[in-house]
C-alpha cells in the first residue's frame, strides 16, 4: 500500500490512503501489538478528526479500548506511552509534511517504534489478506488528559535563561500547546496559533524558505538565537544571532555540554550516517563515544537503547534521549540547548562563536537526485572512489558512507521520497567542490 513507509504510515489523505484503510489499521492493530488498550493522540490537521474517528471505530470493533489524549505533540504520545506503560500508541500526524498529508506513527510496548521492518509489513499483510469480523464485545473511547503531567516533566529541565534574547517560530504547529508555558512571555513568538492549514509556511524547517520569517525576526529583535519547530514538535532547528541556519547535526555536539559534563564520562552517543565528522571529534573531547546508525526514528530509538546511549541526534533535527524513553522530543532538545547557550552567553560566548569551534569542515548539505536507478548510481559512486583508494572507514547499513583522511561522503536512497540523497564534507572548499562535482557527474549519468 502506497502510504506504508519505512518509519510510519503517511501520505496525502484520500489519495494515498482513506478512512477505510484507517479503519483496517485500527481493527488489526490490537492483534499485531497484542493489547486491549491503545493510547491515541492527534495533531491539528483538518483531516485528523476523521482519521481519529475511523481509527477508533476499527480499534473498538476489534474489542479494544482507546484512551484519547486529544490534541498533542508526537513526543507527548511517546512520553505518555512510556510513563503509563501502554503496549500500543498511535499519533495521527504527518509531522513536517504539507497540510494535505496525514499519517499514523505507531509505537509498541516500551515505546518501541513500529516501522515497516518491525511490524508495519505484518500489519499491511493482515489488512490485505484477513477478514474483518467485528467482535460482539466492543471497546470504548475514554478521554485521558495528561497535558499537565507532561508539561511538569518538561519543566524539570527548564532553567533561568532570561539573559538570552530568543526568537521562536512555532510554525502554527503543536509546539504551541506548551512553548509559552515552558519559556514564558519574554521570547519573541511568531505563528504561535495552532492551525493545521499551516497558513504562514509549511512546517518543515529543513526547507530554506520556511525559516525566512524566523531569520527576519532574529534580525528585527537582535535575538541571540532563533528556534523553529516542525508540525508535530518532534523536531527543532536553530539559527544563530546573525540569522544563519545551523546544521541540526551540529547540535548533537552542543548537547555534549549538558550530558557529558554533568554525567559521567565515556558516555555513548548516537548519530546518523549523514552526521558531520566534526560532531564525533567534538564529542571525543568530552571522552564521549560516538556510535553511527541508520536514519529515522524506527532505527535510531532502537539503536540508542541497544547501545545504552544517553542521547543522540540526526541531521533532520531529531534528538533522542534515554530519559525520554529513547525517543525524540523537539521541546526537550530546545530547552537543553537554550540552557547551554544561556551559560555560554554568561561567559561571553555567542551562538556563532560556539558553533565555529564545532564546525571545522566545509559541508555540501544534502543534495537530492530524482532517479529510478538508485542502487546502480550508488554502486557506481562507491566503485569509482574505491578504485582511487581504499577508504579509512566504510559503512553500508544505510546507503554508503566512505571516509578518507580529508573528506567523506554519504549516498543513500530516501526512505520517504523518490530521491537519492548525497552529502559530502571536506577540510576545504576546493576539495569539497571536487568531490561534489565528480560524484554529481556519476549520479546524473543514471538519470
Amino acid at each position: 500500500m502506497k502510504a506504508f513507509k519505512a518509519y510510519d504510515i503517511r501520505g496525502v489523505y484520500n489519495r494515498d490512503f482513506n478512512k477505510e484503510d484507517v479503519y483496517k489499521v485500527g481493527f488489526f492493530l490490537p492483534k499485531l501489538l497484542k493489547t486491549n488498550k491503545i493510547l491515541v493522540g492527534r495533531d491539528a490537521r483538518l483531516s485528523s478528526p476523521e482519521i481519529f474517528e475511523y481509527l477508533c471505530k476499527g480499534i473498538n470493533d476489534a474489542g479494544c479500548g482507546v484512551d484519547d489524549a486529544g490534541l498533542c505533540t508526537t513526543p507527548m504520545i511517546y512520553w505518555g506511552s512510556g510513563k503509563y506503560n501502554y503496549k500500543a500508541s498511535v499519533m495521527i500526524t504527518a509531522s513536517h509534511n504539507p497540510a494535505e498529508y496525514n499519517g499514523l506513527k505507531i509505537s509498541g510496548a516500551q515505546v518501541k517504534p513500529v516501522g515497516y521492518d518491525s511490524g508495519l509489513a505484518d500489519l499491511e499483510k493482515m489488512m490485505l489478506e484477513e477478514e474483518i469480523n467485528p467482535k460482539t464485545q466492543h471497546g470504548s473511547i475514554k478521554s485521558f488528559d495528561f497535558h499537565k503531567e507532561y508539561l511538569a516533566y518538561q519543566k524539570k529541565n527548564t532553567k533561568d535563561i532570561s539573559n538570552l534574547n530568543i526568537a521562536i517560530d512555532v510554525s502554527n504547529g503543536m509546539a504551541g500547546l506548551f512553548i509559552r508555558d515552558l519559556l514564558g512571555d519574554k521570547p519573541h513568538y511568531i505563528f504561535e496559533d495552532i492551525d493545521g492549514r499551516f497558513p504562514n509556511h509549511e512546517a518543515n524547517p529543513l526547507v530554506a524558505e520556511n525559516i525566512v520569517d524566523l531569520q527576519k525576526l532574529v534580525r528585527k529583535t537582535n535575538a541571540d538565537i532563533g528556534v523553529i519547530f516542525d508540525g508535530d514538535a518532534d523536531r527543532v532547528m536553530f539559527v544563530d544571532e546573525n540569522a544563519r541556519f545551523i546544521s541540526p547535526d551540529l547540535m548533537i555536539a552542543v548537547l555534549a555540554h549538558h550530558f557529558l559534563t554533568e554525567k559521567k564520562q565515556g558516555v555513548k552517543v548516537l548519530q546518523d550516517i549523514r552526521t558531520s565528522k566534526a560532531v564525533g571529534e567534538y564529542i571525543a573531547k568530552f571522552n564521549g563515544e560516538m556510535n553511527m546508525w541508520r536514519v529515522g526514528r524506527a532505527y535510531a530509538a532502537l539503536k540508542l537503547k541497544e547501545i545504552d546511549g544517553l542521547f543522540g541526534g540526526e541531521l533532520a533535527g531529531h534528538y533522542y534521549f534515554k530519559d525520554f524513553y529513547y525517543s525524540d522530543s523537539g521541546l526537550m532538545a530546545a530547552i537543553l540547548i537554550l540552557n547551554i547557550f544561556s551559560e555560554m552567553k554568561k561567559k561571553g560566548i555567542s551562538v556563532s562563536q560556539l558553533m565555529a569551534k564545532i564546525e571545522t569542515y566545509e559541508n555540501s548539505g544534502e543534495i537530492n537526485f530524482k532517479l529510478e536507478k538508485k542502487q546502480e548510481a550508488m554502486e557506481a559512486v562507491k566503485q569509482f572512489y574505491f578504485d582511487q583508494a581504499q577508504p579509512d572507514a566504510f559503512y553500508d547499513f544505510d546507503g554508503y558512507r566512505l571516509e578518507y583522511p580529508d573528506w567523506w561522503l554519504n549516498i543513500r536512497p530516501s526512505n520517504t521520497e523518490p530521491y537519492l540523497r548525497f552529502l559530502a564534507e571536506a577540510k576545504n572548499k576546493d576539495l569539497l567542490n571536487e568531490v561534489v562535482s565528480t560524484s554529481k557527474k556519476i549520479i546524473e549519468s543514471f538519470a
